[in-house]
Order: structure tokens, then C-alpha cells, then sequence
């Protein structure tokens, strides 16, 4: 008998490929299935993926760092960076192209010429029609606006719509990615290993020592925002009954920078 709270299983037996907690198990460091959701979002047959990882994170020495949801490699060195997203503002362009600079940051080794940068995927799978014209999936690719011809410096932004399920192979993709029963799954290698995660003592075991670990670190995340907005009330009486500044910080543990944020909109 699996030694996980029944809550668990039951939420775990509820998780679809459109879960970065379940998608993440599914595809780390399986080629040949990141392989297969590659070949049928490019609709290309020939793409051979040696290294797959999920979770990834890429870091930037002077901003912003990224995590990953997969990040798979070609022979060639082409990265493929896949990102599932079930809110509109989790898929903003600039988002992409955030994505895709990172992508070529560390594409190209220190020295080498700028021919040495191989083309860089990236794609969003989202829950919603995010560039709401009704298509099953949008290439996004530079052109001259002159004369209308590609711009091929080797960048690819791509968003699927995770809304459109048709018989065709991508629309397949999109119901399996909507599964919660392995059973109803159309592509067999995706149907195998979300079988292994729901169905197996050591996959369920597995998903759910993550599943718990998941919900630990939410439930600290949610006490410290509980905390915070209770700090904040605090500094907001301090500051309305005449406390100065440098009294608020001492007492509110809040920095000055949020103290002073506050003062101002009470003033305004």
C-alpha cells in the first residue's frame, strides 16, 4: 500500500501534461518523447533531440534569470525551450523574446563567430488563443517590411493553442495534453509514461514526494504573504496616526523603500 494521504493521489490522478508538475516528471531527461512533441509542433520528422532537461535554469549575469519548463538540444546544437502557460500573461511577447535572447546567450561559446549560432526554438503552449486569431498554432519569424522577404537570422518564436483539438496530429498533441486518464491519451508514448506516474507504486511515489514538496513550499509562500500584507496594515496605522518614517521601518519590518512607497500613497 503507497504510504501517500489520499488527497494526494486523488489531485495526482487529476494532473494533465498542461501541469508544469506533471509535465516536468513526463518529459525530464526523455529525448525520445520531447523528440516526438518537437516533431509534431515543427512538423518535422527528422529532429533528433540528445539531451533533455526539465527545469532549467538559465542564468543572466547582469538581469533577469529563467527557469525553464524544458530545454532540449539537437546534434547540431539548436535549443528547443518549451513552456506550458495556463494564464494569457504568463505567453506576453516579450516573454518570448526574453526567452529566445537567453537561448542564443548560451548558444555561443566565448571566441566563436556569430555564424557559429545555431537557429533557437522557442515555444509556448498555452491554455488560451493568447494571439487570438483562431489558429491551432502561429510561427513567429523576422522579415524585411520592404520587400517582405525573411530576415533568417535563426530565430523562432512559435505558440501553440492548446484550444484547438482536431484530428490532426497536433490537434492529438493538444487532447493528450488535456488527459487526465492515460487511457484517453491518442500518442502511446505519452499514454506509457503518464501511466508510469499515476498508475505504478514507484511513479506515484515519485510524483508524489514532488506533488507534496510542491505544496509545502506554496503553503510557506502563502504564510509569508499572509505575513507581509499583515505587515503592511501595520506600517499603513503607524504611518495615518503620525509615526515617522524611520519609527515605521523599526516596527513594521518593512524596508524603506516599501515604507516610504506607502507614505506616499496615504499623502497622495
Amino acid at each position: 500500500m503507497l504510504k501517500l494521504r489520499e488527497d494526494t493521489r486523488e489531485s495526482i490522478a487529476k494532473l494533465t501534461l498542461m501541469d508544469d508538475i506533471f509535465m516536468n516528471k513526463v518529459f525530464e531527461n526523455d529525448t525520445q518523447r520531447t523528440a516526438l512533441l518537437l516533431r509534431i509542433i515543427l512538423n518535422n520528422d527528422k529532429i533528433k533531440v540528445i539531451k533533455a532537461v526539465t527545469q532549467q535554469k538559465l542564468k543572466n549575469l547582469s538581469g533577469h534569470d529563467l527557469q525553464l519548463d524544458i530545454l532540449a538540444q539537437e546534434e547540431n546544437g539548436r535549443l528547443f525551450n518549451v513552456e506550458v502557460q495556463n494564464r494569457s500573461s504568463g505567453a506576453a511577447a516579450r516573454r518570448a523574446r526574453y526567452h529566445l535572447s537567453l537561448l542564443d546567450t548560451h548558444s555561443l561559446p566565448k571566441g566563436e563567430v556569430y555564424d557559429k549560432l545555431p537557429d533557437n526554438y522557442v515555444i509556448f503552449i498555452t491554455q488560451y488563443d493568447v494571439l487570438k486569431g483562431g489558429l491551432p498554432i502561429y510561427h513567429i519569424n523576422r522579415k524585411i517590411e520592404e520587400n517582405n522577404v525573411a530576415f533568417a537570422d535563426g530565430s523562432h518564436i512559435i505558440y501553440v493553442n492548446n484550444k484547438i483539438k482536431d484530428n490532426t496530429p497536433l490537434g492529438r498533441l493538444m487532447h493528450d495534453f488535456n488527459c487526465s486518464n492515460p487511457n484517453d491519451m491518442y500518442y502511446p508514448e505519452l499514454a506509457e509514461k503518464a501511466r508510469y506516474f499515476k498508475e505504478t507504486e514507484k511513479g506515484l511515489t515519485n510524483m508524489g514526494d514532488v506533488f507534496e514538496k510542491l505544496l509545502a513550499k506554496r503553503e510557506k509562500e502563502a504564510a509569508m504573504k499572509a505575513a507581509k500584507e499583515k505587515n503592511i496594515e501595520f506600517a499603513k496605522g503607524l504611518l495615518a496616526d503620525g509615526m515617522s518614517i524611520e519609527f515605521t521601518v523599526r516596527h513594521s519590518k518593512l524596508s524603506e523603500a516599501e515604507v516610504r512607497e506607502l507614505a506616499s500613497k496615504l499623502t497622495a
